[in-house]
């Protein structure tokens, strides 16, 4: 695979550098336009994706979007898997909450967005399997693509070790993505050389590292592949 394109926006939440006081003033702005009811629905994960993706769509609030996590809403069914253990009962609302389309499906709602949305679990293949379906989505005829990779910690129940899983903090990105325009623009192609950078949760601060500093070029190594983003 060897495919050129344009970022023509992004955005990371929470912001770099940025205080705890700067951080919940501008969360609250961000998130004033949603309903009441809705608002009470997202959890502190889907709170983080809606901050990194409302300012990546305020042109055009209905596009395709490809929204990418390892874990998603895991901690979700962990505490209810407690509940249960203790006797209690589980709300339908609070299932469905906890599956992994729960923050597209929210965000869908909150925008009317009535597009195709894709949720994808990576697995190995970390960040490049949001890329590759937006991709495909482009070269299908779509003018934009709305990618939202996010991760938050591990419960510290599951066992993750000794693989490379998750990272110390609640983190979000979006891209706003085209294949012409103005931009960043970006050569992402397969290689051959193999290694072991983990999974998604441990890329997100690489892209965004990657995207916020003069770094040229970024590489993630899988176990089978690797796969090479290039500033052009």
């Amino acid at each position: 695979m060897d495919q050129k394109f344009i970022v023509q926006h992004w955005c990371v939440w929470p912001p770099l550098e940025a205080t705890d006081e700067e951080i919940t003033s501008q969360q609250n702005a961000l998130l004033s336009s949603i309903p009441k009811l809705l608002k009470r629905r997202l959890s502190p994960l889907a709170r983080t994706v809606f901050c990194a993706a409302i300012p990546c769509i305020q042109g055009n609030k209905d596009m395709p979007t490809v929204f990418s996590s390892t874990h998603g809403e895991l901690a979700k069914s962990f505490k209810m898997m407690a509940m249960i253990e203790q006797g209690e009962e589980i709300s339908p609302t609070s299932f469905s909450l906890s599956v992994h389309n729960a923050i597209a499906g929210l965000f869908s709602m909150a925008f009317h967005n009535k597009q195709q949305s894709t949720v994808v679990a990576p697995g190995e293949e970390g960040i490049s399997a949001a890329f590759i379906e937006a991709l495909g989505l482009l070269q299908e005829g779509t003018q934009e693509v709305l990618i939202v990779f996010y991760d938050e910690p591990l419960v510290a129940f599951y066992p993750s070790a000794p693989y490379r899983l998750s990272t110390d903090t609640r983190c979000a990105i979006a891209l706003n993505i085209r294949l012409t325009g103005s931009g960043i623009s970006l050569r992402l192609s397969n290689q051959q050389q193999v290694g072991d950078d983990g999974e998604q949760p441990l890329h997100i601060p690489r892209l965004i590292q990657f995207l916020s500093t003069d770094d040229k070029k970024l590489v993630i190594q899988l176990p089978r592949h690797s796969w090479c983003w290039e500033k052009k």
